[in-house]
């Protein structure tokens, strides 16, 4: 018998995926182990598992295509058997989008929103609908008096039609539709953030809140090029925009790297060859995860009506990617070693710069180091890493003068900038923590 494959939740908090690329094409032999297609989720892109052996009689989903999890995506069976139809009414893309929306907006879906088409016609029949729905919503005209249809037509009357055509052909949710019509506000000047670009609730109520501006025509010759978000920018920006409704606060402190520099020239010069030579970055770790047990308020989560301690720290660390940047997390980083965290720190860069990133390698984190330094930056300001309430931004060593016992003297410095929620974390706990891990950096004896 014919199995439909669904999309699967492969971690806490995923609602959608891409579908990047197929590794079987039809007609090809699955065994259930087999690697069946390459998966796009807002924190990683990896291979899955076909979960069931036979023939891959249908690809139902395409190359490129977003769909929420649970809907079918292919049907795998016998040579020859006869392909069933998809099951949840053919749910596509715009089921996706509506029904997450509905999850975040903590709504029912509406019996005004219109059923869901198929995942190919998707967009089309979405255009159609919504011109459809606009144009239901307006009642029909009386039939007018004679001497009323003398009255010349208000000019304004064409251009309201060709404003409200206009709204129709903008992709947006059946909800963000009905909200933008309730406030008055035109769905050609706000930004969406939904899949491929569509509107949902949440980018009208943003509008609706944001001050009234007056959009100005760019000229073609200057205007810009236009890029496609990925799925990792577009949850940077989702996550960015949730840290930024926490109220911020950041200290600074400088440390004295001289004895550091030492314990890393002591630590590379042990390393067998072969082995991954420990970094700043391992030094910063290992010492923050000892900082972090003895100020357990910075090895928090903040949730709502609580704040969440960790008895162990495990501490995540900002790779670049193209077009963003992943948290890979090492856990109870405070039990290894400065060269096991080295170690454990190259195996997880290997893994994001091959695309083999694992949900369980991002998550549970209970705070974060962003380091700048090789880039030769001065100082900088890291935003939280929700629900962490801290986070560290450490900029590059530079000599600078100083004084010693009235004289001036060239010693290496680096600076470090401490960011919180002050939901979770106050001014003097953070100073607390800072003040430890600068003692340790510049006598990292005094972690033992």
């Amino acid at each position: 018998m014919a199995t439909q494959v669904t999309l699967p939740r492969l971690g806490q908090g995923m609602e959608v995926g891409t579908i990047v690329r197929w590794l079987k094409a039809e007609g090809d032999e699955v065994g259930r182990d087999d690697l069946l297609y390459e998966l796009d989720t807002e924190k990683v892109t990896q291979e899955v598992e076909a979960g069931v052996a036979g023939v891959l009689l249908k690809i139902l989903v395409s190359e490129g295509q977003e769909v929420p999890v649970g809907q079918p995506i292919a049907v795998i069976g016998e040579a020859g058997e006869e392909v069933p139809e998809p099951s949840g009414d053919g749910a596509g893309a715009a089921a996706a989008a509506a029904e997450p929306e509905a999850k975040d907006e903590g709504l029912e879906q509406s019996a005004e929103a219109p059923a869901p088409a198929p995942a190919q016609d998707d967009e089309r029949r979405e255009g159609e609908e919504a011109a459809e729905e606009a144009a239901a919503a307006e009642p029909e005209p009386e039939e007018a008096p004679v001497e009323a249809r003398a009255e010349p037509v208000p000019e304004a009357a064409p251009a309201q039609a060709a404003t409200q055509e206009d709204q129709a052909r903008v992709k947006a949710s059946p909800l963000a539709r009905r909200i933008a019509k309730e406030r008055d506000i035109d769905l050609r000047r706000v930004s969406g953030t939904g899949p491929e670009g569509r509107i949902v609730a949440e980018d009208v109520e943003r509008a609706a809140a944001a001050p009234a501006w007056e959009a100005k025509p760019v000229p073609l010759e200057t205007a810009g090029e236009t890029v496609k978000m990925t799925s990792i920018r577009r949850t940077i920006a989702r996550r960015l925009t949730e840290a930024w409704q926490a109220p911020h606060f950041a200290i600074s402190m400088t440390a004295d790297m001289r004895r550091s520099m030492e314990l890393r020239e002591r630590l590379v010069a042990q390393t067998e060859e072969g082995a991954p030579k420990p970094t700043y970055s391992d030094i910063l770790t290992k010492l923050c995860a000892v900082a972090l047990l003895r100020h357990p308020d910075l090895n928090a989560h903040y949730e709502g009506d609580q704040v969440r301690r960790f008895q162990t720290a495990n501490v995540g660390f900002a790779v670049a990617v193209p077009n963003g940047l992943v948290v890979p997390v090492i856990p109870s980083s405070e039990l290894k070693s400065i060269p096991e965290l080295a170690v454990a720190r190259v195996e997880l860069v290997e893994k994001v710069r091959a695309g083999k990133l694992e949900p369980s390698d991002l998550e549970g984190g209970t705070f974060t180091i962003s380091n700048l330094g090789m880039y030769g930056v001065d100082r900088f300001f890291a935003v939280l890493n929700p629900p962490q309430v801290a986070i560290l931004a450490v900029a590059a060593i530079q000599d600078a003068v100083v004084a010693e016992d009235g004289v001036p003297v060239v010693r290496p410095r680096m600076e470090m900038t401490l960011s919180c929620d002050h939901r979770g974390v106050d001014g003097a706990t953070a100073s607390e923590f800072l003040g430890t891990l600068r003692t340790f950096l510049e006598e990292p004896g005094l972690a033992l």
